[in-house]
């Protein structure tokens, strides 16, 4: 039929990856393997791309992209139709200046970035219309330049920033599909962010404010355990509160879950040991702070907060580097 024929004609997108490392390389290049238009942005890496490519390993998977369309400019690029936003948090800045040679009239924008706060960045920034989310549950390791290991299937969640799915996102998420990434949507963006910070605060905060705790260990001692599960309840409160409905099962849920990774260490601890900049506003700031003004107390994610920003403010960093390995926490 003539209808349904046109329902599953999608788009021909023109895609920009800005921020190629683990999270954005490996989702641009399960796009751009199965013949997709996709430009990734590269820093330190693109001499080494450009001669290597990209290459994805993993359980039943060895993907190998030859050639790769990078640049080291957005001017480059130029105007495109989706743009995949993996840089991290610490260096959302950097979009104003990356992000407007990509646009055009209808450009949308996805964010595969952690925490909160990061869709009304873009929105304040680009246009609320612009903007949809996407929430990553997959650990992938990026052992070298252009070499990127995946250790679970893992899954993609797309949502809209500003309201209900529309068609637009389910085009999206069908582009994934067909191009072998787990991928859903769901109704609520926000309410889907609430629930992966519930693991996310207590695992990737706790890690580093314990000294160097994997999650095995994090539940393996009394005292670490009970603030995991505390800082759970916290959270979980808090979305409520802030009109997010997380059911209270979701803790004991996320430690089930977390119990099957074995001795896992959480991305932000992975940054720690490497001496990159902690995301500790958009994981654990402004949850904090969006908690707080809807009237939920939150004494253990107040005192965790207040510590990492105090060991985040007193080293000494070095300057951001795309080459450097990344391990993506999967966040269950």
């Amino acid at each position: 039929m003539p209808g349904m024929r046109a329902r599953y004609l999608l788009p021909n997108y023109r895609i920009a990856v800005v921020g190629a490392g683990a999270i954005g390389g490996y989702y641009g290049a399960k796009l751009a393997s199965f013949g997709r238009d996709v430009h990734f942005l590269m820093r330190g890496d693109l001499r080494e791309v450009r001669r290597l490519g990209i290459q994805i390993r993993g359980k039943s998977e060895n993907v190998r992209l030859a050639k790769v369309n990078c640049y080291s400019s957005a001017e480059e690029i130029g105007p495109c139709d989706l743009i995949l936003i993996a840089v991290k948090t610490t260096s959302n800045a950097d979009l104003l200046h990356l992000i407007p040679p990509l646009l055009h009239e209808r450009t949308m924008l996805l964010t595969l970035q952690n925490g909160l706060g990061n869709e009304e960045f873009l929105a304040n920034n680009f246009g609320a219309g612009r903007v949809l989310g996407g929430l990553c549950f997959i650990c992938l390791n990026r052992v070298s330049r252009g070499v990127i290991e995946r250790y679970d299937q893992g899954r993609l969640i797309l949502g809209e920033f500003n309201g209900y799915p529309a068609a637009r996102t389910h085009d999206i998420s069908w582009e994934f599909k067909r191009c072998g990434v787990v991928c859903t949507v769901a109704e609520n963006l926000i309410l889907e962010r609430w629930r992966k910070l519930v693991w996310n605060i207590p695992f990737n905060g706790l890690a580093v404010a314990a000294g160097g705790m994997d999650t095995a260990a994090i539940l393996a001692n009394e005292e670490p355990r009970a603030t995991t599960l505390a800082l759970m309840d916290e959270v979980i409160a808090a979305a409520n509160n802030s009109g997010y409905a997380l059911p209270t099962a979701a803790a004991l849920e996320q430690i089930k879950r977390t119990g099957s990774l074995g001795a896992y260490k959480p991305s932000t601890l992975i940054d720690f040991e490497a001496g990159r900049a902690l995301e500790v506003e958009a994981i654990w700031g402004e949850p904090l702070r969006r908690g707080l003004a809807a009237g939920t107390k939150m004494p253990r994610l107040t005192a965790l907060y207040a510590e990492l920003k105090s060991i985040n403010e007193t080293r000494s960093l070095p300057a951001p580097d795309e080459s450097e390995t990344r391990l993506e926490s999967s966040g269950t």
